[in-house]
């Protein structure tokens, strides 16, 4: 039986998930721009859409960057590899996030199902979360060491030390029939990021509501609440510092996607800045937290790939710019975005391997592909 919180209790653990967030981190003016390819181990094959087998997926202080290699939760100090140390070697994974301190939070796949587990860098072992659902393969993790994510009863979680603080509300204004089906993004003020799914009749009426939304828990411990949804089914996948999100509008089976920002204060409608011009359709994966640079993939539908996939940039209010490919016809994405102008992903080089790449000084290699 999960035990319940007061509202005055609720307030008080989110006020704990707040910890001072420090200034914004200049990028470097005397960096090189290029695309550093990391070492990598096993797979290196490339299927869009499916599961990644090398890529970037976060950043963390002094050149620490962390996800997936050969199917395996990886991290890097430079370009060097390191796996996380798993005790069945059959597992695989990767690692979702990492905060200033070195403190990892990655999914494990296994015959008994997918789970989250916490690592810190260097450590002989990693730690399993109770209760943890990897399957979304969305967690998020502060620089406080609180951990977020959908637990295995479609609820969004909070834990920390190895531990579960608590299971968040699910807004009072969601209706009957919401369950909470991603959570991911806490930032360093404690707000929390997720999405719901509501699926119910409404009985006055009959008429039946169907949809995705986002969801957002506010660090103050303030009541969790909707925010105003794009055009379809709102794909939130990142907040910084500020209180911007970032993510993508989803229109169904045909990778209608485009970009979405929702502005603080959060209580109007988002909009959307656009792609890029070579592609129709476009995601936006990860916001810096405190430059206000989002990345993300372009994309074709899969019947219709005039261009393979292509890693984007926006810096600020500015357009949507192409990152330059590993390799000509090479298929690029981007999922990570530091402070520092450093951006993380994956690319496919001539030889039509998947490598795990940074761009560095990332806004001066940003190009517009029609120009």
């Amino acid at each position: 039986m999960r035990r319940s919180m007061s509202a005055a209790g609720a307030a008080v653990v989110l006020a704990g998930l707040i910890t001072a967030a420090g200034p914004a981190a200049a990028a470097d003016t005397k960096c090189t721009p290029k695309i550093q390819v990391l070492d990598s181990i096993g797979d290196e094959s490339y299927v869009r859409d499916m599961q990644r087998s090398q890529g970037v997926f976060d950043f963390g202080s002094d050149g620490l960057a962390v996800g997936v290699s050969g199917y395996k939760p990886v991290y890097w100090t430079g370009t060097t590899v390191h796996q996380v140390p798993l005790a069945d070697a059959n597992q695989t994974g990767q690692v979702l996030a990492v905060n200033a301190h070195g403190l990892m939070v990655g999914v494990l796949r296994g015959f008994g199902g997918t789970s989250l587990f916490t690592y810190q860098a260097g450590a002989a072992a990693i730690t399993p979360l109770p209760d943890s659902d990897g399957s979304d393969l969305e967690a998020d993790v502060n620089d406080a060491g609180y951990v977020v994510s959908r637990s295995d009863s479609w609820i969004a979680t909070v834990w920390k030390d190895g531990q579960k603080v608590r299971d968040l509300p699910v807004p009072a204004d969601a209706g009957p029939g919401t369950r909470i089906t991603m959570v991911t993004g806490i930032n360093n003020r404690g707000d929390i990021l997720g999405m719901a799914t509501q699926d119910y009749e409404v009985p006055e009426t009959g008429a039946h509501l169907e949809g995705t939304y986002p969801v957002l828990w506010p660090g103050d411990g303030t009541a969790a609440r909707l925010l105003a949804p794009s055009m379809n089914d709102s794909y939130v996948q990142d907040l910084d510092e500020s209180g911007r999100v970032v993510g993508y509008d989803w229109a169904g089976p045909w990778h209608e996607y485009q970009t979405w920002v929702w502005e603080p204060p959060l209580t109007g409608p988002g909009t959307t800045p656009g792609g890029l011009s070579s592609h129709p359709y476009a995601t936006f994966e990860a916001i810096s937290p405190n430059t206000n640079v989002s990345v993300g993939t372009a994309k074709f539908h899969p019947d219709e790939m005039t261009l393979p996939d292509q890693a984007l940039l926006r810096a600020g209010s500015g357009p949507v710019k192409a990152l330059p490919r590993l390799a000509a016809g090479g298929a690029s994405m981007a999922d990570a975005v530091s402070d520092g102008d450093r951006v993380g992903g994956a690319a496919v080089n001539a030889k039509g391997k998947l490598k795990p790449v940074i761009w560095t000084c990332a806004t001066r290699q940003a190009y517009n592909p029609g120009s």
